[in-house]
């Protein structure tokens, strides 16, 4: 009877939706056509949230911010909306049902990004720019309550999680396609390389961080296990396109971010015990200490430019601090954010104001040819710099402590995993791959206030939340749970 009057409700709300676009069309009202758009997607993460859930995996890549169009409102289509509204289907199902989800709360996870969202909403209160920190803390809420809350949930069934990686991966590849073919029609030039990724990216910065990231993840994909031929054709593509995609996004950070994956990646297949990288870091940072004004010196010295299209001279400017504009205005955008530390040091200036905020912090010496004397060039192209800046120095604390707990559940998960799963131990490993690359690029620049980062990176801290669970439970068959209103 229940079933029956489900469905019921469910075919009424369709035939009044049907009736509300024909009304839509021929009175030519447009704000209602997007109305009923509206009330559609309401609808769809109602009686299908498991299937929203992973349509918002897929448009990820794709979403388009209307800030472009509006210069006034951000807000990505037309993933957000659905985000808030799979977020408050998300509350009502824990409030019902969060008894059996207690496995989630015992998460070290959980407990950094509650710290997190903790003292961002203590800040929110005692911020400077009050509006501005709400919708901060806001969004932040809807990426991380639905993707890892009810992500964590979803995951409990293997087949999503390959979903995942592959739906993911295939919005990626429309949106690299889409790039390349742009980017084509100007010769591939350097300076083009900024903007043709639009209206999907908002800069070249973001997209090569996403490409860097999906690109662990099509070779987990390609090597979890044999494929059929045309699959394997496929994936190929995929790999090849990717690469193509990373060199002409004229992304340093991106590009050294694989570096260092591939180095992780060698530290594991060595296994290399943890006392000799310790040793080695510990070395390292000792011979940092003692050499550093020779180091600088020497950096002074380069004068490669980033805007060159030659890869070699290109990775050289990383380390130019003397003439590299874009070097320079991140040790502007770094240097503000100390000073912003420093006077407001426990409590920040409160979530997303470090944008109102930094300009008088911007110190003579150290202005670039793009910076703005009125500080509306963005964030402090840091995700641990700039929360110190808007939270102080707990904001920053509880950022490691998120970034620690990920990456020691993560390679905790791949060395306790059985071998025997080649297929979930090859994609553990390449999501932790894919992992390092972010949040080596984290160090230079700040994206998880967006769509594109924070869905991936909020969804792989959810697939590994539910593996441990059922690794702790003895189980390597999943079963599918169909997640909706009902529960």
């Amino acid at each position: 009877m229940q079933a029956i009057r489900s469905n019921v409700l469910l075919y009424g709300l369709g035939a009044c939706y049907v009736a509300f676009c024909v009304y839509a069309l021929f009175t030519d009202q447009s704000y209602l056509t997007l109305a009923s758009f509206g009330l559609l997607l309401l609808l769809s993460g109602i009686f299908f949230t498991e299937e929203t859930f992973m349509f918002v995996l897929f448009c990820t890549p794709i979403s388009i911010n209307i800030e472009e169009y509006t210069d006034s409102f951000g807000l990505y289509l037309p993933t957000e909306p659905l985000l808030f509204g799979i977020m408050l289907i998300t509350i009502l199902i824990y409030i019902k049902n969060g008894s059996q989800y207690k496995f989630i709360f015992k998460s070290p996870i959980l407990w950094a990004i509650g710290l997190y969202l903790f003292w961002m909403l203590i800040t929110t209160i005692t911020s400077t720019h009050p509006l501005a920190s709400v919708k901060f803390l806001v969004a932040r809420m809807w990426f991380i309550i639905p993707i890892f809350m009810l992500g964590t949930i979803i995951f409990l069934d293997r087949k999503k999680i390959i979903a995942f990686v592959w739906l993911f991966c295939i919005g990626m590849v429309i949106a690299m396609m889409y790039t390349l073919v742009v980017h084509a029609g100007y010769r591939f030039g350097e300076k083009e390389s900024h903007w043709v990724m639009w209206p999907f990216f908002k800069d070249h910065t973001i997209y090569g961080a996403i490409v860097a990231l999906i690109f662990p993840l099509l070779c987990g994909l390609y090597f979890s296990k044999k494929h059929a031929p045309l699959v394997q054709f496929v994936l190929i593509g995929f790999i090849l396109l990717n690469l193509i995609a990373l060199y002409f996004s004229y992304t340093r950070a991106a590009q050294l971010s694989l570096v260092a994956a591939g180095m992780v990646l060698l530290v594991v297949r060595l296994r290399i015990k943890f006392a000799y990288i310790a040793t080695a870091t510990v070395l390292l940072s000792v011979f940092l200490f003692f050499y550093w004004q020779n180091i600088q010196m020497e950096m002074g010295r380069n004068k490669s430019e980033h805007t060159t299209e030659n890869f070699t001279e290109r990775i050289e400017s990383a380390t130019n601090i003397s003439t590299d504009a874009s070097n320079l205005e991140r040790l502007n955008r770094w240097t503000s954010a100390i000073d912003m530390f420093k006077e407001r040091p426990i409590m920040g200036f409160g979530p997303g104001t470090y944008a109102f905020e930094y300009a008088r912090f911007q110190r003579p010496e150290n202005i670039t040819i793009i910076s703005t004397n009125f500080g509306n060039g963005g964030n402090a192209h840091s995700e641990f710099l700039g929360p110190l800046a808007e939270m102080g120095i707990l904001g920053m604390l509880a950022m490691i402590c998120i970034v620690i707990a990920i990456f020691w559940k993560g390679f905790t998960l791949y060395q306790k995993w059985p071998s025997a799963d080649k297929e979930m131990k090859t994609l553990i490993l390449a999501m932790n791959l894919a992992l390092v690359t972010y949040f080596v690029h984290a160090f230079l620049n700040n994206f998880l206030d967006t769509d594109k980062a924070a869905v991936p990176i909020w969804s792989m801290c959810a697939i590994f939340i539910a593996l441990e669970y059922k690794l702790k439970n003895g189980k390597t068959d999943f079963e599918s749970k169909t997640i909706s209103s009902k529960e």
